[in-house]
């Protein structure tokens, strides 16, 4: 039967399909595997951790902010802790005291080699979890000492002076969490995201994903995946000798793959909605020169963070500012005037600088003066500008550089989203400058739902101006100098960004990180070269169809650490503090 089901994958290689790229990269020495064994191989996984209890060390770490404090933590795990809380903080009868329960006790300094006790280090509460019930998964000890820096530091002088004993690595409690099963890899990922969390938003889904919300969506998926596989087997298996398996078999599975894969792309084009959550929105502030950017940037971010100057051009690079609206984090982007010929080089290398920008921002705000307000579709139009600026300065297909540069977004990168599927808004700076004190004081004037009526946008408004290039909802008039308008434009921008990337009551985001993506990605392309085969009908290829359900379902393992994520751990745990 194994030799067999290897020559059917081997023999079908020559079929006019393009199977997905993970099985492209397996065929030639595909094998044949029943769902049977994949079943086994997962409990194999979450049985076959050596808890470190058996063997390994016995780590110890500051597990609060370092610093004073009222109170500080300091954590033991591992085989020796138990030893460690009856020589440094012992009790009458000798013995550990209840899990879990916290009690008063003397924290002492390991006897020297003599045998005599240490001096007193401090009088703590101290807690006992014995394996398996505590965050590791080994046993742990948890000494809550007074916060001052002397108390921390002679604490772990003395911890460390224990035979067996060493400081714990950055990340390495969660890491034994992991390995001994009190976690996978996306709750891992939720907790890391929780300690780093700085917006309610970002607590939000960090507190789910660490909960489990990921790990029961992926699974259930995966289950059903297997499922699909064991009906494909029997029918590759049974199919020609046992009466009950038939074509029915494989068109119930059909069924499950094109449905799951529906899922998976409906969660791929979510916008990137959890990456933006964790990662923080982008706002790039766009215009000509000397439209007021910086100003509108240090009048947001409360602080003179840009240069401003009445001399078009000051901004040359990328000034950026952390905000939270809408209970998001939001990196602010002031950049250098976009025009659409100059002959400074310098100038024309900030432009560039712009186009990237803009081609990673997911809110792109366009400030123009007041009194003169864009009317041409190219004046809101960042390639178009910054391709004249390069061509002006005779660098060919440099606004196409940097647009391409402006892709790549780094770790836990958001999109590839072309700059057009960003969110424009029209800001029209420098109110002030206008001469009708009425149109000051009129909130129907200053921002109006109606659509404009003409080229130059002031038809029915007297000599109020509006760009005719967006909806009157999209646009905002302001002063920077006077603050005029510029806390309903704020309440605006703020509700615009919560409702768009915001929870809600909507159902919380699967992806959040670049890696989620990708997996997913690589499922929905086996899903879909599954659904190529079986639809072939008597001649499907069944052994490449079962075999591309099997990727789909190995990618969504890997999403939550059941399959071939060790070389991922490094890079994960590392962001964790040593305490963590």
């Amino acid at each position: 039967m194994m030799v067999g089901a290897t020559l059917r994958v081997l023999n079908c290689l020559s079929l006019p399909l393009r199977p997905s790229a993970s099985l492209l990269g397996r065929a030639a020495v595909a094998v044949h595997c029943s769902a049977a064994d994949a079943g086994a191989a997962d409990a194999w996984v979450s049985k076959s951790f050596t808890p470190s209890s058996s063997v390994g060390d016995t780590i110890f770490a500051l597990s609060s902010g370092a610093g004073r404090a009222g109170v500080s933590v300091v954590r033991v795990s591992g085989p020796q802790a138990r030893e460690v809380f009856l020589r440094m903080a012992p009790g009458r009868n000798g013995e550990t005291p209840e899990p879990r329960k916290a009690v008063l006790r003397k924290l002492w300094a390991p006897e020297d080699d003599e045998g005599k006790r240490g001096g007193l280090i401090d009088e703590v509460l101290a807690l006992w979890f014995p394996a398996p019930n505590s965050f590791t998964g080994e046993d742990t000890v948890e000494l809550h000492t007074h916060g001052s820096r002397a108390v921390v530091a002679a604490t772990l002088e003395a911890l460390g002076r224990l035979e067996g004993l060493r400081m714990a690595e950055p990340g390495e409690f969660t890491r034994q969490a992991f390995a001994n099963g009190r976690m996978e890899l996306t709750q891992v990922e939720g907790l890391a995201d929780l300690i780093n969390a700085d917006t309610e938003e970002q607590r939000k889904q960090a507190l789910r994903n660490m909960g489990g919300a990921q790990r029961s969506k992926l699974e259930g998926w995966r289950q059903e995946l297997l499922s699909a596989l064991a009906h494909t087997e029997a029918l590759i298996d049974f199919g020609e000798d046992a009466d009950d398996v038939t074509a029915d078999a494989l068109r119930g599975a059909v069924t499950k793959v094109r449905v799951l894969r529906r899922e998976v792309e409906n969660q791929l084009s979510d916008g990137g909605r959890g990456e933006v959550v964790r990662e923080g929105v982008r706002v790039a502030i766009l215009g000509p020169p000397n439209a007021g950017k910086s100003s509108l940037l240090n009048m947001l971010a409360q602080r003179p963070a840009a240069i401003v100057s009445p001399i078009a051009g000051t901004t040359r690079d990328v000034v950026q500012v952390t905000l939270q609206l809408g209970g998001l984090p939001v990196l602010l982007s002031d950049t250098a005037g976009l025009r659409e010929s100059t002959d400074d080089p310098i100038e024309q290398q900030g432009i560039l600088r712009t186009l990237g920008e803009a081609r990673r921002a997911q809110v792109q705000l366009w400030v123009y003066d007041a009194t003169d307000p864009p009317t041409r579709a190219a004046q809101l139009d960042t390639v178009a500008l910054g391709a004249g600026a390069a061509r002006s300065a005779g660098v060919d297909g440099a606004a196409d550089e940097a647009l391409g540069e402006g892709a790549v977004l780094g770790e836990g990168a958001v999109l590839g989203e072309d700059a057009s599927s960003a969110v424009q808004l029209l800001v029209l700076n420098k109110l002030d400058l206008l001469h009708s004190p009425d149109l000051l004081h009129s909130p129907d004037l200053l921002h109006s739902p109606a659509e404009p009526t003409g080229t130059s946008g002031s038809a029915e408004m007297g000599a109020f101006p509006w760009s005719p290039l967006l909806a009157r909802e999209r646009q905002y008039h302001l002063s920077c100098t006077t603050g005029e308008g510029v806390q309903p434009f704020l309440d605006a921008l703020s509700q615009m960004i919560a409702s768009k990337y915001g929870a809600s009551d909507r159902e919380a985001a699967l992806i959040t990180r670049a890696r989620h993506r990708e997996h997913l990605r690589r499922c929905a392309d086996a899903l879909e070269a599954f659904e190529q085969y079986a639809g072939l009908g008597d001649s499907a290829p069944l052994d490449l169809a079962a075999e591309e359900i099997r990727i789909a379902a190995n990618e969504l393992g890997k999403i939550t650490g059941r399959i071939d994520v060790e070389e991922l751990l490094d890079v994960i745990f590392r962001d964790f503090c040593i305490g963590k």
